[in-house]
């Protein structure tokens, strides 16, 4: 018997104790959950029992983000007991997109925990389950699974700052310092990039500068200084931080946008699009950054205690969502076994 969450309803999370099948597909592993962490979309389902006009058919297990320990490798080259990376990511290998290596854009990609996939697939804040072994990767000895949760995410945001081109030395702003904001900000330091943040709380900002931000902004006091950054990411998901990335953006400067920005009736102010020659470019997923994330977090050479708000067990993931919900979390939530 293993303890699983399954998201009941909007706001609704039920614990029950299950069993796992007796057999194991053959292109699969088992895995016993190391730690997996909550993302934005979780929490759209949570709130909303659906998420980007994608909703749930049935209950389901939340989560995509996690690291595991093989528990069955199935035949697989893994060794028992093995911690491994899981890219969530379930594309089909074989059509156009994913021979140029756009995974991201697989029209038949299936993805736990998430509406968009039929039928559903279960998601991550389980104690065991099981996943292709094609996205299960072997990590080096010594990494803390609290830490390698990290890569999906961190992926994520790597995948934006690559989008929007950022490089050595250039002036970025990042809108929103939720958990999607702090790894953008991460990523953008990583490039060598000067990062600059914004965030309604003093506590994220703060967070921020621990994992290399100079300058952070609260929103309602001091604003950007205007026009003077090379990329602006929007990771805040506010159509608001949208038209302050176009204020601070400089002309034929780059606005990245990290967040799902959701549907509203705030105005944009698209005539600064075209007066200041302004790129917008839009990210979804990753595609080859996800083995960039793991290397990242490999090299310890990132403070991710610093964005890490809080961790509960399997059990309690109703508790660890409301506090997302809530909006009293700085950084990431983490699920553990129980």
């Amino acid at each position: 018997m293993y303890t699983r969450s399954i998201l009941n309803a909007a706001r609704e999370i039920r614990i029950e104790q299950t069993q796992m099948p007796a057999e194991i597909a053959p292109d699969h592993v088992r895995l016993r959950l190391a730690t997996a962490s909550i993302c934005g979309t979780d929490m759209h389902y949570f709130r909303h029992f659906a998420n980007a006009g994608f909703y749930l058919d049935y209950p389901v297990t939340l989560g995509h983000e996690a690291c595991a320990f093989v528990e069955d490798a199935n035949g697989h080259d893994f060794m028992a007991g093995q911690l491994v990376a899981i890219n969530p990511v379930i594309n089909c290998g074989s059509c156009e997109n994913c021979a140029r290596g756009d995974i991201n854009m697989c029209a038949t990609k299936r993805f736990p925990g998430s509406a968009t996939t039929k039928p559903h697939i279960d998601g991550f804040f389980r104690d065991f389950f099981d996943f292709p072994a094609r996205c299960c990767h072997a990590v080096a000895e010594g990494v803390a699974p609290d830490h390698l949760t990290f890569a999906e995410p961190l992926a994520c945001a790597m995948h934006s700052v690559n989008r929007a081109h950022v490089a050595a030395g250039q002036k970025v702003l990042v809108t929103g310092c939720g958990p999607m904001g702090l790894l953008a900000t991460v990523a953008a330091v990583a490039k060598g990039a000067e990062v600059d943040v914004t965030d309604l709380k003093q506590e994220a900002l703060d967070a921020a500068g621990a994992v290399g931000a100079q300058t952070g902004f609260v929103i309602g006091g001091d604003v950007p200084p205007p026009a003077a950054y090379d990329v602006v990411i929007e990771a805040s998901g506010s159509p608001h931080a949208y038209n302050q990335a176009l204020d601070a953006v400089r002309k034929q400067g780059t606005i990245g946008v990290l967040s799902l920005i959701q549907p509203s009736e705030v105005p944009i102010n698209l005539h600064l699009n075209a007066l200041k020659e302004v790129t917008s470019i839009g990210s979804i997923l990753f595609t080859s950054e996800f083995a960039d994330a793991v290397a990242l977090i490999e090299a310890g050479t990132v403070d991710f205690e610093a964005i890490t708000a809080a961790r509960y067990p399997v059990s309690e993931t109703q508790a660890a969502c409301d506090l997302m919900a809530e909006g009293r979390a700085v950084g990431k939530v983490l699920i553990k076994p129980v």
